[in-house]
């Protein structure tokens, strides 16, 4: 049989994860500011915004090169 082998250094003792510390209490992160909600239909505006950003930059792209070839 094979004897156990000793560490050479001693362990090092490691500090707790941040990742499984509890989470902060509700009322303790509202207090301080941290929760903040944003309304799902402000998101909506915003990429409908930039939808039609993205399409009116398109046609004028397209008008553009239309004019020029012509």
């Amino acid at each position: 049989m094979s004897k156990i082998r000793k560490a050479a250094k001693p362990t090092v003792e490691l500090r707790p994860s941040r990742i499984r510390r509890d989470p902060v209490p509700v009322a303790e992160a509202a207090g301080e500011k941290k929760l903040r909600w944003e309304s799902d239909e402000r998101d909506i505006w915003i990429a409908l915004i930039g939808i039609v950003a993205f399409a009116l930059a398109i046609d004028i792209i397209i008008v553009a090169i239309s004019t020029y070839w012509n």
